[in-house]
């Protein structure tokens, strides 16, 4: 039996803020960028290779909607880069946020007791 709702909705709000600190903390050549660019296309790309379902939709399918979420997050990491210094930090405080959140759905994942059929 095929479920056709998205599976990767925690890892994709991930990968939101994570765009959203990129673009708004980008610098030219500088190390924090390269690794969050790198840490980017990881969480963009690595939970395509953890599905468990049957039925594992193609590539290109399953990552439209994460190219759309990382896109919004870039355009507002833009916007909170013009934005006052007192409200900067938020994108950094909901990654942490959201990182925190995700490791958890997924350490109970497979933790969670699993019936033999």
């Amino acid at each position: 039996m095929t479920h056709n709702r998205y599976r990767s909705l925690d890892t994709s709000v991930l990968l939101f803020f994570l765009t959203a600190e990129l673009a708004r903390s980008a610098t030219f050549f500088g190390l924090d960028t390269l690794l969050l660019t790198i840490t980017a296309l990881v969480v963009l790309v690595l939970p395509y290779l953890l599905i468990e379902i049957d039925g594992v939709p193609a590539f290109g399918k399953w990552l439209r909607p994460r190219l759309a979420f990382a896109g919004v997050g870039i355009g507002v990491g833009v916007i909170f880069r013009s934005a006052p210094a007192s409200i900067g930090h938020l994108p950094m405080t909901f990654l942490i946020l959201s990182a925190v959140i995700s490791s958890y759905i997924h350490i109970y994942g497979l933790l969670k007791l699993r019936l033999v059929k």
